[in-house]
């Protein structure tokens, strides 16, 4: 009997024991153990909840993580506001430009195989940008109506002007000197075609800036993408698969929902009225927010024939992290390494210098490296975070930052277009306050 009660005591002890550490997720860590203060991350809890509150945003996931481990990792409020559905930890978003990172290191995956120069250019490899025009806009003195003439590209467009926005390409947002849609002509708005032909269509309007002179947020994402095939041999989806997202445990990142998983996919919304904007033209918060009319509610539920590096992928709050860890890491996260510490510190490097900079602009004190807007340091930006820290976020309310210096890393999801910068400024602000321990 007494051998009898032994047995079930050590099973019991065994399934205990099996039981917790199935519950211990190897990927988190007592803040304390990463330098960083419980009750400081904390303080993201009132920030985000007062804003649910006021029906300014429905939701959100927030991952706070350092040192390869995750330190805070919260979901609040409603993934579907009209359902009742509470925001689950691993819902799936639409990250829009948030793809920009992921296609660069794509990218640069291949530059460290040889396949390329970044200084080579984009028409030795799609030769439709050989002779590019440059669309210039005077006003005709006699009936004083605007004008564009077109004039040679006086430089090729480097594949390092893709990668930092100053190729000449402007985005969806741009108008001609009537103020009508530049792209439109052009067919580029069409989802209907293949990233192949796409570029094709892009390659036919003319630039907005002669290459390598101003910084204008651009298309030159989706060219890369288009580049990131050829040099590969493969699709940008099954690439971006097998190299990235497979090696780095994230499953739940691609171009498409499955359908088996839409229930997972979180509701997108927007501000009603939009909002005002303040003094130095950024938009206000808005509110109540409402679902987003339009296609754009059922984008991402079928695989899409138009595969956008620029602003394409959905994914969630962990799988973004895992890769936003390994950034910070140097480009290895669990025994997997992507880059080399020296090509993650190109990507997060101010290569923009002083040219100057049109739409879609990073933040005074900020200058831009490869997809990324990078920090030049308290002195300059007015902020805590660190000289070296890098950002960027999508239109739909995800956020990321990478802090190399303190191997700090913020993800921030939630889904209403526009969004606010606030977000993207207070992931920054509150998760840098809850270090108490510095890197040495």
């Amino acid at each position: 009997m007494r051998r009898c009660s032994s047995i079930v005591s050590l099973l019991t002890l065994l399934l205990v024991s099996g039981q917790a550490a199935m519950a211990a997720d190897p990927l988190e860590a007592a803040p304390a153990k990463l330098g960083l203060d419980q009750a400081r991350l904390e303080r993201f809890d009132p920030l985000i909840q007062s804003k649910i509150a006021s029906d300014q945003i429905p939701g959100a996931v927030l991952i706070i993580a350092r040192r390869d481990k995750i330190a805070y990792f919260k979901s609040f409020g409603l993934q579907d506001k009209a359902a009742g559905t509470k925001m689950p930890k691993d819902a799936i978003f639409r990250i829009y430009s948030m793809s920009k990172p992921i296609v660069a290191t794509a990218a640069m995956m291949l530059y460290e195989e040889g396949k390329f120069d970044l200084r080579d250019p984009v028409s030795q490899y799609i030769p439709e940008f050989a002779a590019m025009k440059v669309g210039v806009s005077a006003t005709d003195p006699k009936t004083g109506k605007p004008t564009v003439t077109l004039e040679p590209a006086a430089r090729q467009i480097m594949i390092l002007d893709l990668l930092r926005h100053t190729s000449g390409l402007g985005y969806y947002y741009a108008t001609d000197a009537a103020g009508q849609p530049y792209y439109h002509p052009y067919g580029v708005d069409r989802v209907d075609v293949t990233l192949a032909d796409w570029v094709k269509l892009l390659a036919a309007a003319p630039l907005l800036h002669q290459p390598g002179t101003t910084f204008e947020y651009s298309y030159g994402i989706d060219v890369l993408g288009r580049l990131i095939e050829i040099w590969s041999g493969q699709s940008l989806d099954r690439f971006l698969a097998e190299h990235i997202f497979a090696p780095l445990g994230m499953p739940d990142t691609g171009f498409y929902v499955p359908e088996d998983q839409l229930g997972r996919l979180a509701m997108l919304y927007t501000p009603h009225p939009l909002g005002t904007y303040d003094a130095e033209g950024i938009l206000g918060l808005g509110g109540p927010v409402v679902p987003f009319p339009g296609p754009q509610q059922d984008y991402f539920k079928h695989k899409p024939i138009l595969l956008s590096g620029g602003g394409g992928l959905v994914s969630t709050a962990l799988d973004y992290a895992k890769f936003s860890m390994m950034l910070a890491n140097g480009g290895a996260l669990n025994g997997v390494r992507l880059l080399s510490p020296k090509t993650v510190a190109l990507i997060g490097a101010d290569v923009l210098g002083d040219r100057p900079r049109a739409g879609g602009a990073p933040f005074t004190g900020y200058g831009f490296g490869l997809t990324v807007e990078v920090s030049g340091g308290p002195a300059v930006t007015g902020t805590i975070t660190s000289k070296g820290e890098y950002d960027w976020g999508g239109v739909g309310g995800t956020s990321m930052f990478v802090d190399p210096q303190e191997k700090l890393v913020g993800v921030l999801m939630m889904q209403v277009i526009p969004a606010s910068p606030f977000w993207g400024r207070m992931l920054r602000q509150v998760g840098t306050q809850a270090i108490v321990e510095l890197e040495k």
